[in-house]
């Protein structure tokens, strides 16, 4: 069976070093890494290296709902662009390309096959709009 790839992108008003760390770093992931604002990311780990783990819990803040979500780096190139493999085998593709006017953060995943295709690029857009209304408030 074919995987779908989605893609989103967001243009961050930041330099590629600025735009990266908010990116990587756990202490600037807990601050934008949910869908939606009655969601929250209590804590987040991330061992950035090739065969490291990300990991990052995401829960609703009423406590109904939560999951932790976790990966294990695949390619790293500092600044650039990484990808990671989540543990069903999915993969994500992550590249920061300076621009003009800023960052141009784009982000490629495999789609699952629980959810319509049309709500994991809106779930994974609403999550980069969060990432780069936090990165662009620094």
């Amino acid at each position: 069976m074919q995987v779908e790839i989605v893609k989103v992108q967001a243009l961050v008003a930041a330099d590629v070093s600025k735009a990266w760390n908010c990116y990587v770093a756990p202490e600037h992931i807990v601050h934008w890494n949910f869908a939606s604002d009655d969601w929250q990311c209590p804590w987040a780990e991330n061992d950035m290296r090739i065969g490291g783990m990300y990991k990052a819990r995401m829960e609703a803040k009423d406590g109904s709902f939560g999951f932790e979500f976790e990966a294990v780096y695949t390619d790293i190139v500092e600044h650039t662009s990484f990808s990671y493999t989540m543990p069903d085998g999915r993969r994500v593709w992550v590249d920061l390309t300076p621009q003009e006017s800023g960052t141009l953060v784009e982000v490629a995943f495999d789609a699952e096959t629980q959810n319509p295709v049309d709500l994991q690029r809106q779930g994974w857009q609403a999550i980069l709009s969060n990432y780069k209304k936090y990165t662009e408030s620094l």
